[in-house]
């Protein structure tokens, strides 16, 4: 009985001096990455940017399905260079958002631009 105590107080005492010899790590941090890395976030960045919702207005061109929706997406890139765009999907439709317009009144003055073209248009104020 009396060997196991005393072994288990050398163990405890060989635990105590062992942990006074051992040191944390160094708080300095290295990083390498590949510098195609940095331009993939960027591009990410870019692309959640335009498809963030937010609180600023926008101007839809069209409501449907998937094929239909990239044809109106791309002539209203064409046709509209200045206003940034997006497709954007709500079952079961596909929505062609044009313009991030920070007032009403902004969205309505391109609102009469782009009815001329797309009748269907309409601005709405997406909800986050």
């Amino acid at each position: 009985m009396r060997i196991l105590t005393l072994r288990k107080v050398g163990l405890y005492v060989f635990t105590l001096f062992s942990t006074c010899y051992i040191y944390a790590q160094d708080n300095n941090t290295t990083v390498s990455q590949d510098p195609k890395f940095e331009q993939l976030l960027n591009e990410k960045r870019k692309i959640n940017a335009s498809i963030t919702v937010n609180e600023r207005y926008k101007i839809q061109t069209f409501s449907g399905d998937s094929e239909n929706a990239k044809r109106t997406f791309n002539d209203c890139k064409q046709e509209f260079r200045d206003l940034d765009g997006t497709i954007v999907f709500f079952a079961p439709n596909y929505k062609v958002w044009i313009g991030n317009f920070r007032t009403r009144i902004e969205a309505e003055r391109n609102l009469k631009e782009i009815k001329k073209k797309y009748n269907n248009a309409l601005l709405i104020k997406p909800k986050k």
